[in-house]
């Protein structure tokens, strides 16, 4: 990839990054929650996710999830479902952190938080219909694609880490100065229905 086409897609990748949505939401969240440094672990899955968008769209499968009216529903369901789950969990939490539903009362684990994040960006056909549209415009077609691909999931990768932090930061530092029962409790109700709205979203998109 030649370097005046990656500072497009470089600046490209901030705006994809900065654009409020449901890593956006899972990022303060988990701030919120679990201040910064547990927090950031929602980020990590998040870039999975995306990295999981990626390989899909490279391999081809992506394009599958597009043209299969049946492949594009399972995923696009499965994903309103996992949102709006996540909403309905954090809008009925109490204004503490949210605990594990293992029936043993244990705080969330990281990897717990790992595989939240990746679930949000890798369940989601939005996601995929997304990079197919963005990618093919910086790939070259007469350059091995394999090199390009992986310079693309680096660049989003850092982009998505760099904002997310900020997210998370923006939660842990400014949102939990509320440290009351009740304002926790409010806060967890608009970030569940934040979830829930952007489940409510996702299943308006269309293949098209």
């Amino acid at each position: 990839m030649e370097l005046s086409v990656w500072l497009q897609f470089f600046a490209a990748s901030w705006a994809i990054s900065l654009s409020p949505g449901a890593g956006a939401i899972a990022a303060m969240s988990s701030g919120l929650n679990y201040g910064f440094r547990r927090g950031y672990f929602t980020t990590l899955g998040l870039i999975l996710g995306i990295l999981t968008q990626i390989v899909l769209v490279g391999v081809g499968l992506g394009a599958l999830i597009k043209a299969s009216e049946q492949a594009f529903l399972l995923v696009k369901w499965v994903g309103v479902a996992y949102l709006i789950y996540l909403g309905v969990q954090q809008w009925r939490s109490p204004g503490k952190p949210l605990v594990a539903q293992t029936g043993e009362n244990k705080p969330v684990t990281r990897w717990q938080l790992v595989r939240r994040g990746w679930g949000i960006n890798a369940v989601n056909p939005k996601g995929t219909v997304f990079l197919l549209a963005i990618v093919p415009q910086f790939l070259d077609v007469n350059q091995h694609l394999a090199p390009q691909y992986a310079v693309i999931a680096a660049t989003l990768s850092f982009t998505d880490a760099v904002v997310m932090a900020g997210y998370t930061a923006l939660a842990a530092r400014v949102l939990s100065a509320l440290r009351s029962e009740s304002h926790l409790k409010m806060l967890n109700r608009v970030f569940g229905s934040l979830f829930i709205a952007a489940g409510t979203l996702l299943a308006t998109i269309k293949r098209t």
